[in-house]
């Protein structure tokens, strides 16, 4: 049994000055790195990126913010690069997700280095029973991590201050939700 630390999303354009910055991202990020320098009992460190090359209709010059966004997290862009604030060497593997649709569970990405392992198999792989979840957004991308790790049955903890959602209250019940489907929030 091994436990990890998945990091979703603490991507540049998700913190401020981004395309879709979150108004604690700089926030969280420096907080995440202090848990990576800190002592702490996680087996292996994965990190989850968008990762869009030609998304389609998730981008849109009148976005909606539910469906549509505006063009974020573009393929070896700046935007689409882990927050400076995040020592990226503690990181074990990045999966990237979105490339060609929209995606928002980490559980859709495929590892870096050979762009076709998924999440769950790598974990699985790497005799992981258990996660915790910190990152971008707590009201999307968090949350659709969260859920498809319960679904995959690991046991999931998700740090709530090591969060940031793009609405607070949207944020709140994403916790809620989460709870009810049975992850510890830690608060």
């Amino acid at each position: 049994m091994s436990k990890a630390l998945i990091i979703v999303d603490v991507q540049n354009d998700f913190c401020p000055g981004g395309s879709l910055g979150t108004e604690r991202g700089d926030e969280v990020a420096r907080e995440i790195n202090e848990l990576l320098q800190s002592e702490h009992d996680y087996d292996v460190i994965v990190a989850t990126q968008d990762w869009h090359i030609d998304p389609g209709t998730h981008f849109s010059e009148q976005p909606d913010f539910v469906d549509t966004w505006p063009a974020h997290c573009v393929a070896d862009s700046e935007g689409a690069r882990m927050h400076p604030d995040v020592d990226v060497s503690k990181i074990r593997e990045y999966f990237r997700k979105g490339e060609y649709t929209a995606a928002y569970s980490g559980f859709e990405g495929h590892a870096a280095s050979d762009g076709s392992t998924l999440l769950a198999q790598w974990l699985n792989d790497a005799a992981v029973t258990e996660v915790h979840v910190v990152g971008i957004a707590t009201d999307h991308c968090v949350l659709a991590t969260s859920k498809d790790a319960l679904k995959e049955g690991y046991a999931v903890s998700v740090i709530a201050d090591l969060c940031s959602p793009v609405d607070k209250n949207r944020g709140e019940s994403a916790l809620i939700e989460l709870e009810e489907a049975g992850a510890n929030i830690i608060r």
